[in-house]
């Protein structure tokens, strides 16, 4: 009876993701509602109604109506808002993704969030520019100051083969540090605690725009973003350099013997990473938020790389992870305010998705390795009959 169960199951699963060509999107989902079921229970298990704390996420991101609204406000200003938390998190999940695509790991990406958008504050944010300077400013810093620490990285790396992991940990260190004397000692405000609110000629978001009888904060980077993903799918998918840093991903070996310039080319995909982590980290500091806190990585960076691998290292797939991570982290304090179920829950449910989503690769593999069990044990069940029909002949003659 258990084996025929098992064999349900297996074969349930089979059809809905054992497709080849389904499996790029297909396991990415089953991992999600995997994780999205295992949430469920822990919400159960703290004596909360899970689906309306799931639905009470869509709400705190404008993707669903709540009971009642302040002034000026109504799902729009929400969903606006919601728009301005996913720009850093897109641009942090095209760091990440492009340094797996080389074989690397980005662990450094709130670091070099810190130091862009650090770096792009004093420089422009307290600066008395036009907005029409001030904004493609800081975005050309952002992305220079991210790719610099990207570089440095990969010249570790190359160089004296330090592992990335080790050396981005160390940098998200020394940025936060570094960062947080600079802010204690020149620039805190008394009052906050935190860095000087940037101007609004510097700031990458239009902050209580008035449309008809709303005030919304409408968030520039999110065109950035859009712009972002079709240069990265083509750079990727039709240049030389994007075939260059796959390939290397893949094999280092077969690189080389193809005449690639294996160290080269990952100083370059760790240049590009760090670049899109800068125009994350200045989306976030000088568009989601107008300060600093000392002492603080956000956790953008970290929630990155769930996105990328939720997203299957594929510039549009992040896009929906993007999405969905954002809605958990965005919605959680609405959550919290209306079920009462604690915000950190909202955290806990997206470190369930990144493990499962870690899994993806062992899902793929059990997977093949069911496909192959039915196509030996259909053989099986065709040798059996060749060998009844042969028999039943011979009984015959």
């Amino acid at each position: 009876m258990k084996k025929n169960k098992n064999g349900f199951i297996h074969k349930l699963i089979l059809q809905t993701i054992g497709h080849d060509k389904r499996q790029h999107y297909m396991i990415p989902v089953f991992t999600i509602l995997l994780s999205l079921i295992f949430g469920a229970i822990v919400i159960a298990l703290l004596g909360s109604n899970p689906f309306k704390a799931y639905y009470n996420l869509l709400q705190g991101s404008g993707l669903a109506p709540k009971a009642s609204y302040a002034g000026h406000k109504g799902i729009i200003t929400d969903f606006t808002s919601f728009l301005n938390a996913l720009t850093p998190m897109l641009f942090a999940a095209l760091a990440v993704l492009i340094a797996l695509k080389a074989g690397l790991f980005n662990i450094g990406v709130s670091g070099q969030m810190l130091a862009a958008g650090f770096t792009a504050t004093v420089l422009i944010g307290y600066s008395d520019l036009p907005a029409v300077m001030a904004k493609p400013l800081v975005v050309l810093i952002g992305f220079f100051i991210g790719a610099l620490a990207g570089a440095m990285v990969g010249f570790l790396k190359h160089r004296f083969n330090i592992n990335e992991v080790v050396s981005t940990i160390m940098f998200n260190y020394i940025f936060q540090y570094i960062v947080s004397f600079l802010i204690n000692t020149f620039y805190v405000d008394p009052v906050s605690r935190q860095s000087k609110n940037v101007g609004a000629s510097g700031r990458l978001t239009l902050v209580d725009v008035v449309i008809g009888d709303y005030k919304m904060d409408i968030p520039l980077g999110i065109l950035l973003a859009a712009v972002g993903i079709a240069v990265t799918a083509f750079l990727l998918n039709k240049t030389i350099l994007g075939f260059e840093i796959k390939a290397v991903g893949s094999s280092i070996r077969a690189a080389e013997y193809a005449g690639i310039r294996v160290g080269r080319t990952r100083v370059l995909a760790m240049m590009l990473s760090g670049g899109f982590a800068g125009l994350a980290g200045v989306t976030y500091y000088m568009g989601y938020f107008a300060s600093i806190q000392p002492k603080v990585l956000v956790s953008t960076g970290y929630d990155a790389i769930a996105v990328a691998l939720l997203g299957n290292s594929s510039p549009i797939g992040i896009i929906f992870s993007s999405f969905l991570i954002t809605v958990i982290s965005k919605g959680s304090t609405y959550m919290n305010s209306a079920s009462g179920v604690q915000a950190e829950i909202a955290s806990a449910i997206t470190g369930i998705i990144l493990l499962f989503s870690a899994c993806g690769a062992y899902v793929k593999y059990k997977v093949s390795r069911w496909k192959q069990e039915q196509i030996e044990q259909a053989r099986s069940r065709d040798s059996l009959r060749e060998l009844e029909k042969s028999e039943t002949g011979r009984a015959a003659k």
